[in-house]
């Protein structure tokens, strides 16, 4: 691994060269796999109980003072293959997972990739999401992406045939059969422990996301997961967004500086119209950083102009979010109002020939909705600090505990026991 260890879990062939350093980390129609539900174990409030609320928020948040300042287009580095282990949660991930002594499991397949790199013909990284033993994404269970393929309960025994035979190789691990997924793919890094700005920034997307999932009725469709650190703390939150584009190929588009009042707006433009928001992006998987620019002025040059400079200009903070504005009919593809009050209708880079809106018009409701959102947002802060505070709870012990640890444990006592019937045979025959 490079020596800089704000570097993410990166793996890539020698032979490539970046000029960024330290700052970056599916469909078969014929599978029967589902994604998990969108009402995952994730707690929001458990996870930021530990921080200071209104105070963290101000500091690490949306409101923090870098917050929306820098370019974001091309700090995606270059790489071909994402590959994710559902190991545990947030709550309980070290800073380092992939060092992490007592987490054997990330830290031998970390080991084994870094050992394997220029073995591989594609430049994969590896990046750990939330895991539960009992739910679709169980502890174990490895996602690869663009292969948009499941396999489950890897074990630390496993790691080296794994990385042999799938991720060198190309081939399939025999013990376990391949499992196609379908739909789209969403992870957003949630790592309090590694900087304080994902962990401040990524419970409350997380939590619009899956909001916003069950009132358009996604699930099984859209799934979101928190996940470890990516790179590039600084445009926290950061969201990946894998699934298939609209020609069929499964990409992997990476998000910076988003809000919860972003959310709705990725699931109309990104999923539902498979539209890139250009005001977000940061780039994309199988791009070069020249590559991931050069890109974003061809959309700019065929969409006529876009308000990527908005990103630069206008720091904002998520409003506190309203049962009241979904509703389980509206699909995401449909659910901008002819009023326009539909949060999703607050994209900036709307299509400029659209029916359904004078463009002057909503340019005057857009000002009008940003002068009320900053009104309210420090109000909203401070509540869902106090919130946080109120039901924090650190997990026990037992909470932690995971197959993998009782596979230790096991192998131990069995050890012990073979020690112990060896010795008693021994003495029996002096």
């Amino acid at each position: 691994m490079a020596s800089n260890r704000d570097d993410p879990l990166s793996f890539m062939n020698p032979s490539s060269s970046s000029p960024i350093d330290g700052d970056s980390f599916l469909l078969d129609p014929n599978s029967n796999s589902q994604i998990g539900s969108a009402s995952g174990s994730f707690q929001n409030e458990g996870f930021l109980g530990g921080l200071d609320g209104a105070g963290d928020a101000a500091e690490f948040g949306f409101f923090r003072p870098e917050f929306r300042q820098g370019q974001l287009v091309g700090t995606v580095e270059h790489y071909d293959r994402h590959v994710f282990l559902c190991y545990k949660n947030p709550q309980v991930w070290p800073p380092r997972i992939e060092a992490a002594e007592f987490d054997r499991l990330p830290r031998l397949l970390s080991a084994a990739l870094a050992a394997r790199k220029g073995d591989m013909k594609k430049q994969t990284r590896l990046t750990i999401c939330e895991g539960h033993d009992g739910t679709e994404t169980s502890n174990g269970d490895v996602l690869i992406f663009p292969d948009m393929v499941r396999y489950r309960r890897l074990t630390h025994f496993d790691v080296d045939t794994f990385v042999e035979e799938v991720l060198v190789k190309d081939g399939e691990w025999l013990p376990g059969t391949p499992e196609a997924l379908r739909g789209f793919y969403i992870f957003v890094c949630a790592h309090g422990t590694r900087d304080r700005r994902c962990g401040v920034c990524g419970p409350p997307i997380i939590t619009r996301f899956k909001e916003e999932i069950e009132c358009h009725g996604l699930q099984g469709k859209v799934s979101v997961s928190p996940c470890s650190h990516i790179g590039g703390h600084k445009y926290a939150g950061n969201v990946i967004i894998f699934g298939s584009s609209i020609n069929g190929e499964v990409t992997g588009h990476w998000y910076g500086y988003v809000t919860p009042d972003d959310v709705p707006v990725l699931l109309e433009q990104h999923i539902g119209k498979g539209e890139i928001v250009d005001w977000l992006w940061r780039g994309q998987m199988g791009l070069s950083e020249e590559d991931q620019m050069r890109s974003l002025e061809l959309r700019l040059q065929v969409n006529g102009g876009s308000n990527v400079e908005r990103i630069t200009n206008e720091p904002t903070q998520a409003n506190e979010i309203s049962g009241d504005a979904c509703e389980s009919q509206v699909k995401v593809v449909g659910c901008c109002q002819p009023n326009g009050s539909s949060p999703c209708c607050q994209n900036p880079s709307q299509p400029e020939n659209s029916d359904d809106h004078d463009l002057n018009e909503r340019e005057a409701k857009l000002t009008a909705e940003k002068k009320s959102s900053k009104r309210q947002l420090s109000g909203n802060n401070s509540g869902k600090g106090a919130s946080a505070r109120r039901v924090c709870s650190m997990p026990t012990w037992f909470e932690s505990w995971e197959r993998e640890d009782t596979y230790a444990a096991l192998s131990v006592i069995g050890a012990a026991l073979s020690v112990a019937f060896a010795y008693r045979c021994y003495k029996q025959l002096t």
